[in-house]
């Protein structure tokens, strides 16, 4: 059974915020950082309040990268049984993450590649007004804890209108999500059986059996989810560019624009609507991902072998699909570009978080084999179309009858900004790091 008191509520519930801050931490000195973390804690909020009349728009997320592990004092014999990867962190990983060229660890910004980077704390709000006072208000605390400084910061908000969430480039979002076991939650039609909790927490039974080892000692690790964070700047200027190139008529332009995703922008899915938009489809949770490709689609005639939600989830057409699905959380930021006005230079896009309890066979497969495998699915010279790595020389096929059309040279619709890894503790752990003795 799921320890829901112990477990942050970031993977399990969203709160009621449309606006969200990022603040990126050093800890110059153990004891303001332990401090910093004694007082953020109650702030913190759990699983076992999300759904409840609880539900707070102000909670607080807090992770740590392996040497923010470090500077609150862990001991090397602790920080010795953590994998590999969240040892070395996102940025020493970028040849197995694709993140090349533009997208390379050398050009992020906000010293995500710095080692200094040692922790993460989100303030949630419901909206900007009430962002900005959070803002002030941790501010304030963290000039009252010595040696804790903000290395950078990002702020986030939903794009209007706010009933359906919706990213820069204007597709519909969040539509497929899968179903933690436990949890209560019963998967919408197509969207595949509960996944072990174990596949994203540790201390429980995964999709291979019995809870495997964990960092030590157990009550710093149990609970606790890795989560990669990805910050994607979007091209919106450049995508419609390439979308009038393509297409003559608005109609051939949004043809183009759902075979690159997989979906109208609408949500409606190619495999069930392959020829017009579907909006009411698209809304209705019931149908949007009722839906599989081997039977139904198995030639990409309607949804694209190469489309990002093809790739990123191939449903029946992969593999132990339950030992490689994933939590994403996040959100936009940077302001919307209007329609019919050309680029103005400002970074918008969003920014994720993928939580799981492998980087390496979650994110770090997705990243490497879905998104940027060229030769995945067969296609030979193509990447995912919305996140892949792309340089001006892969491409895009778009299967018909009786001439496919390929689309030679796809230019880079997204850039990763920066990136992290981070350890997303429980609540019994923060406390544990919060009071850890000193070592002389």
């Amino acid at each position: 059974m799921l320890e829901f008191d112990d477990i942050q509520h970031f993977l399990i519930a969203r709160p009621p915020a449309l606006a969200a801050r990022y603040e990126f931490l050093t800890f110059r000195q153990v004891e303001g950082a332990r401090r910093w973390l004694a007082g953020i804690i109650q702030k913190v909020g759990t699983a076992g309040i999300a759904g409840t009349s609880q539900l707070d728009s102000r909670w607080v997320t807090v992770a740590f990268t392996w040497s923010g592990l470090r500077a609150l004092g862990v001991n090397e014999t602790s920080l010795s049984t953590f994998p590999e990867e969240f040892r070395q962190g996102m940025a020493s990983r970028a040849g197995i993450l694709g993140t090349t060229g533009a997208n390379h660890p050398d050009h992020w910004v906000g010293s995500l590649n710095s080692p200094d980077l040692h922790a993460i704390a989100i303030l949630f709000a419901r909206d900007v007004a009430e962002r900005e006072r959070c803002r002030q208000e941790h501010e304030q605390y963290v000039r009252q804890c010595a040696g804790v400084e903000i290395l950078s910061s990002l702020d986030l908000e939903a794009i209007p209108p706010y009933e359906l969430v919706r990213e820069h480039f204007g597709y519909r979002d969040r539509l497929s999500q899968p179903v933690i076991e436990g949890t209560g939650v019963e998967p919408t039609p197509g969207s595949g059986p509960p996944i072990k909790a174990g596949e994203f927490f540790l201390g429980y039974p995964d999709e291979d059996g019995p809870p495997p080892a964990m960092p030590q000692p157990e009550i710093l690790s149990r609970n606790g989810s890795y989560v990669a964070y990805i910050r994607l700047e979007e091209h919106v200027g450049a995508f419609r560019e390439f979308l009038r190139e393509h297409g003559e008529s608005h109609d051939e332009q949004e043809f183009i624009a759902a075979k690159l995703m997989g979906r109208w922008r609408s949500g409606a899915p190619l495999v069930l609507s392959p020829d017009k938009d579907h909006p009411e489809l698209g809304k209705d949770p019931q149908r949007n991902n009722d839906f599989n490709y081997a039977t139904m689609d198995p030639h990409g005639y309607g949804c694209p072998l190469g489309a990002h939600i093809r790739r990123m989830n191939p449903r029946d057409t992969a593999v132990n699909m339950q030992r490689h699905k994933m939590i994403r959380r996040g959100g936009t930021y940077g302001p919307p570009l209007p329609e019919g006005v050309p680029d103005d230079g400002k970074e918008r896009g969003i920014a994720a978080f993928i939580g799981c309890a492998s980087l390496v066979r979650q994110f770090e497969f997705a990243m490497n084999v879905w998104a940027n495998d060229p030769a995945f699915h067969e296609l030979g010279n193509e990447r995912d179309p919305i996140c892949g790595t792309q340089d001006g020389t892969f491409d895009m096929t778009i299967p018909n009858r009786p001439i496919r059309k390929k689309i030679k040279g796809l230019p880079a619709f997204t850039t990763v900004r920066g990136g992290a890894y981070f350890f997303l503790p429980g609540i019994k752990a923060l406390r544990y790091l919060s009071t850890l003795p000193n070592v002389s």
